[in-house]
This record gives structure tokens, C-alpha cells and sequence, in this order.
């Protein structure tokens, strides 16, 4: 291994992109677990979502008894509770929109995110996005509504709750990357886990709270070990890179979610999804392969 690619697999943009693919590897299976509970099992949606972080929570329990009250330790405090409620609600968008629109499709639609996260990357971090940051995020937003097709007789309405979540779960991105340039990465995750228990189960009460049993309990508690560990992979991929570089990579969720899609519920999208999704690859690549030669010269 020469060093040029040495030096390419230790770049911090090669990390970022690392992280934020392994995230959306853990959120694909987060999803088919989440769309089986609502549209096989009936499920609620609020409930769904405080079970889902509930067992996050406990399953979480070994690392925060071998960190113990220093990891809740901060000198931001708002600014957690503020992005955990935008998580929350966002949370509950994408629980109801997986109720009733296909995987595939839930997931184009909340491909619109970056659109949020660059946007706010410049005017509320002050971090700089460049030319080849706006193209790979437009060319990705495109792919995604190649496939999505919001022009045809098939969209509805209610997909549009993805694009909600989307919004909100930017906002709290943006706020995850300010928290990471003073706080451990440890310490954001506890924050959201620990948070969104309580916001959660007063959702779960004012929808109609249910408690599991049978399969949907097992479902549940594989929801919150994936919720756990994809949380967790977010976090340490916005610590290793600007918001702006790492955010275009969760277009990858929408190969990986197509996927799962069609080997767990046999969903077919239209053929229109490879010319998306070959957009979208490209544009990531291109992307990553840019920011880590920058880097190298830098050096």
C-alpha cells in the first residue's frame, strides 16, 4: 500500500464518509423493522416511537454506567433539549409517514435534508460550501426525484410527512455538529437517548399508548439496538467532518433502504430508480474523493 493511500484511508473526510455509511446500513434496518410494526402489525406510530428509544435507552444502560454522570455533564444544555425535540418530532413525521407510503419512496422524499443541512451549515455554523458541496447535493436531490416522480398520478399528500422530517431532523443535525466541537461524542448520544424517553412517551399517551407483546415486542427491541448504534455512527461521522461534506453520504440510505425494501416486502420501484440512484452514488464519490485529495494537499 503506497502512501497516498495511506494517507486517504486516514483522511477525516474517508472517516466521515465511513461513519455516515455505516449509520445508513443500521437506519435501513431500523426502517423495515418500523414499516413492518405500523403496516404488517398495525402498530401505532407514537408508540412505535417510544418503545423504539425506550430500548435504546436500556440497551444503552452498559455504556452509561461505564461513563456515569460525567457523560451527562454539559454547558449547553438548551441546545440539547432543543435538538432532541426537533428529533422527537421528527421522529414522529417518519414513524407515520412509513405508515402509509413505501420505503423507497419515504426515503426520496427525505432525501430533500441536505438541502436543510447546507443551508444551515452557512448561515448558522459559518462553514464554508463550496462549489463541489452544492453540486454533489444538487445531483443527489435530483436522483431522488427522478425516482420519487412528485409530478405523477401516484404521489400523494401524506408523503410529504417524510419532507417534514426531513426539516427536523436537519435542524437537529445542525445543532449535533455545533454540540460535537465541544462535546464527546458520548455525551450528545446519552443527551438525545436520555431526552427523548420522556418526549416521547407523552406523544405515545396523547396517541393512543400501546404496549407490546408477541413478535412486536421482539420488533421493537431490535428497533432500539439499531436506533442505538445508528445514533451513535451519526454522531462520531459529524465529528469527523464538516456537516456540509457528510450529509450528501446519507444519500446512500436510499440504495441500501431500496434493498431492503424489495427483499423484505417485495417492493418494486420503477426502473426510473437506477438513473436516480446512479446520481446519487456519483455525486457521493465524487464528493468524497474531492474533499480527501483537498485535505492531502493541505498537508
Amino acid at each position: 500500500m503506497n502512501q497516498s493511500s495511506v494517507s486517504l484511508l486516514r483522511s477525516r473526510a474517508v472517516i466521515g464518509a465511513g461513519f455516515m455509511v455505516l449509520a445508513g446500513i443500521a437506519f435501513a434496518g431500523l426502517n423495515v423493522v418500523t414499516q413492518w410494526l405500523a403496516m404488517t402489525l398495525g402498530f401505532p406510530p407514537a408508540s412505535t416511537a417510544f418503545w423504539q428509544y425506550g430500548f435504546a435507552l436500556v440497551l444503552s444502560l452498559p455504556l452509561l454506567y461505564r461513563l456515569g454522570l460525567r457523560a451527562m455533564r454539559t454547558a449547553y444544555p438548551i441546545r440539547h433539549l432543543i435538538r432532541v425535540l426537533l428529533a422527537a418530532f421528527g421522529v414522529q413525521a417518519w414513524v407515520m409517514g412509513l405508515a402509509t407510503v413505501p420505503i423507497w419512496q419515504a426515503i426520496a422524499l427525505v432525501m430533500t435534508s441536505p438541502f436543510f443541512i447546507i443551508v444551515g451549515a452557512r448561515l448558522f455554523l459559518g462553514e464554508t460550501v463550496g462549489r463541489d458541496r452544492w453540486f454533489a447535493t444538487l445531483t443527489g436531490f435530483i436522483g431522488a426525484m427522478i425516482i420519487l416522480q412528485p409530478w405523477s398520478d401516484a404521489f400523494t399528500y401524506q408523503a410529504l410527512l417524510p419532507v417534514l422530517s426531513a426539516l427536523l431532523w436537519g435542524g437537529s443535525s445542525l445543532i449535533m455538529k455545533n454540540l460535537t466541537q465541544y462535546e464527546a461524542p458520548e455525551t450528545v448520544t446519552v443527551w438525545l437517548l436520555v431526552l427523548l424517553t420522556p418526549i416521547n412517551a407523552g406523544l405515545a399517551v396523547a396517541g393512543g399508548f400501546e404496549v407490546p407483546h408477541g413478535l412486536a415486542l421482539w420488533l421493537l427491541l431490535s428497533a432500539g439496538l439499531l436506533t442505538a448504534i445508528g445514533q451513535y455512527l451519526l454522531t462520531l461521522a459529524y465529528n469527523a467532518a464538516d456537516a456540509a461534506y457528510v450529509q450528501p453520504f446519507d444519500d446512500l440510505k436510499l440504495p441500501l433502504n431500496v434493498l431492503a425494501g424489495w427483499l423484505v416486502f417485495g417492493y418494486a420501484p420503477s426502473g426510473y430508480l437506477w438513473i436516480g440512484a446512479l446520481l446519487i452514488l456519483g455525486a457521493s464519490l465524487f464528493l468524497m474523493l474531492r474533499e480527501a485529495r483537498r485535505e492531502t494537499a493541505a498537508e
